[in-house]
């Protein structure tokens, strides 16, 4: 039987009662594309430095326009790729804190100081700039040791990161009680489930602290069997049993709190999806037509029926994992 039928996720909401329609839309999270200065093996995106993905300035705008005519979405959350190598992101980040949001940025740390690998551009300015538009810097930091890190990111990495991280600090962030929050994003390197958020948190800030960085908060989220991570699984002969793990790991309560309830995720081409993963495995949103940031509609969305399959069993396993991390204590 195939793995996806075995492990099937619907089957598991119906077995636990649960109904997870979606909720007013508080999130806009777009991917503006899949150009990286780095290659992560666990990255679910396939991002790299030979990707040309990117989004264009009528859908960076068409975002904003959306952003503008919704209250209730209160936060513009920017991925990618690295997507401060996308040309029209600082528009994005400026024009959305003109506007009153929250801007959150998936920010990979060493490409503030590798720059653009395509044009040389620098991209030195970033501590000041996210600081100047008080931007939530959200970065992934696989361990908090030079190994663990450089093996599922790529030599270099970790020191890299660390010299980033000590340029965001000394822009004001990651401070106790300062207004620039810098949250750390923990994925385990292997086919493991995330550690406890809290007591992996202390650790990250215990050994971090005397390389002489500090942040607010660690973000663990589990690594989604998708893409890369997939086939990195496959090639061991394990993609069955990290399948097992995570749907005998099912909580009720870290599934009522999937981001894809009250979050919609935009493509660099647009096409609206229920969260990244689905985005990356091209499960878009369909409201009787395919919808896009061009022919958005509120009520079709929050009463839209959301998309699931196995793999959403990794929002849901154990803690529960999220943009934000866990969902659940």
């Amino acid at each position: 039987m195939p793995t996806e039928v075995r492990h099937s996720f619907e089957a598991a909401l119906e077995e636990h009662h649960l109904d997870l329609s979606p909720l007013p839309i508080t999130t806009l999270q777009v991917n503006t594309g899949k150009f990286c200065n780095q290659a992560c093996q666990h990255c679910h995106v396939d991002a790299s430095p030979y990707r040309t993905e990117e989004m264009d300035r009528r859908t960076a705008d068409q975002c904003l326009s959306i952003l503008g005519s919704h209250a209730a979405i209160t936060t513009l959350d920017i991925t990618g790729g690295a997507p401060e190598l996308n040309p029209h992101f600082e528009h994005l980040v400026t024009e959305a804190r003109g506007l009153g949001k929250h801007v959150m940025v998936r920010h990979n740390l060493t490409v503030t100081l590798d720059g653009n690998p395509r044009t040389k551009e620098s991209k030195a300015h970033l501590p000041a700039f996210f600081a100047a538009h008080q931007v939530e810097v959200i970065s992934s930091l696989p361990y908090y040791q030079e190994y663990f890190t450089d093996k599922q990111r790529g030599k270099g990495v970790f020191a890299k990161s660390i010299d980033s991280l000590r340029l965001l600090n000394a822009h004001g962030y990651g401070k106790d009680g300062g207004a620039l929050v810098l949250n750390l994003v923990y994925n385990p390197v292997g086919a493991f489930l995330p550690a406890a958020q809290a007591g992996l948190e202390a650790e990250f800030k215990r050994h971090l602290a005397q390389l002489d960085v500090s942040f607010n908060a660690l973000y663990t989220i589990t690594n989604m069997p998708i893409h890369r991570f997939r086939a990195q699984l496959e090639r061991l002969g394990a993609y069955d049993a990290y399948m097992g793990k995570l749907a005998a790991a099912f909580n009720p309560a870290a599934a009522e709190g999937v981001m894809c309830r009250s979050l919609i995720s935009v493509g660099y081409d647009g096409r609206l999806y229920d969260c990244d993963f689905n985005q990356m495995l091209e499960m878009q949103i369909d409201t009787g037509e395919p919808m896009t940031v061009f022919n958005f509609d509120w009520d079709q969305l929050v009463g839209r029926r959301i998309r699931f399959a196995s793999h959403c069993f990794g929002c849901a396993a154990g803690a529960g994992s999220s943009c934000g991390g866990a969902t659940a204590s």
